[in-house]
């Protein structure tokens, strides 16, 4: 166990070199992307899906707009976010894991979305786009797992136009103390059960969720945004807490 740094930052419960943790998500998430869509579902009961649309709901996203779908994985608000922008605009799915944005982009062939739509393999923390260029960006259920999150909410905010708005879709703390208990008996004795049966990588998911428990609250959250730069951030619970959607604008 490393001493707790500058130079050093979470990998779930381990205190790592911050350069080394990079590396150790990128393993996690080659290993699960194949099924990371099915054990999406059967970990919330298909409830992501909601969280997820609610999401959209929040975006404002309209015809002619250019969206971020910042470690967009295998492309779900992407998905949506390419019918609502129409011909005329464009959503960038980007993801610094490569298999994940390879597992994006036949997802989204496979349904036949491909005029408006591109894919950006990068760092959220250096992001490859020029200034003011996104109407919207979301990163969803990937903040947690980016070394500097600073470093990369200040990098969204500098690729939004003035007027764009951020959402950021992230596990959280739940507000029952009974919800709780029963929240966490799950996450920590059945979901990595259900990622050896399954996906036949149990540390992954033991890591996915020490991740969310040391995640910062919402409030937390809510000031790091303000701090970067972000105007009028509120967030809302959904799930009781499992979930917290926050939303935060550039003026």
């Amino acid at each position: 166990m490393l001493n707790k740094s500058k130079n050093t930052t979470h990998f779930g419960y381990q205190t790592v070199n911050k350069e080394e943790k990079t590396n150790l998500v990128s393993n996690i998430f080659h290993s699960v992307a194949s099924k990371y869509d099915l054990m999406n579902d059967i970990m919330s009961l298909g409830i992501h899906r909601i969280w997820k649309r609610v999401t959209i709901q929040h975006s404002g996203v309209r015809p002619g707009h250019y969206v971020l779908d910042l470690a967009g994985g295998t492309g779900d608000l992407t998905a949506h976010f390419s019918h609502l922008v129409g011909e005329n605009g464009l959503v960038i799915l980007t993801d610094i894991n490569q298999s994940m944005l390879q597992e994006g982009r036949r997802k989204l062939r496979n349904k036949g979305i491909l005029a408006n739509v591109r894919y950006v393999q990068a760092n959220a923390e250096t992001l490859p786009f020029p200034d003011k260029v996104f109407d919207c960006i979301t990163i969803a259920f990937g903040l947690r797992n980016i070394t500097e999150s600073h470093q990369a909410l200040s990098s969204m905010f500098r690729v939004l136009k003035i007027g764009g708005r951020l959402l950021v879709l992230e596990f959280s703390k739940i507000e029952s103390a009974l919800f709780n208990k029963i929240y966490n008996a799950y996450s920590f004795q059945v979901l990595p059960c259900l990622g050896e049966l399954i996906a036949q990588d149990p540390h992954s998911y033991r890591y996915l969720v020490e991740s969310i428990d040391v995640h910062p609250d919402q409030e937390t959250l809510k000031r790091i945004m303000i701090d970067v730069g972000f105007s009028e951030t509120t967030y809302i619970n959904l799930t009781g807490g499992v979930v917290a959607l926050h939303r935060g604008f550039k003026f």
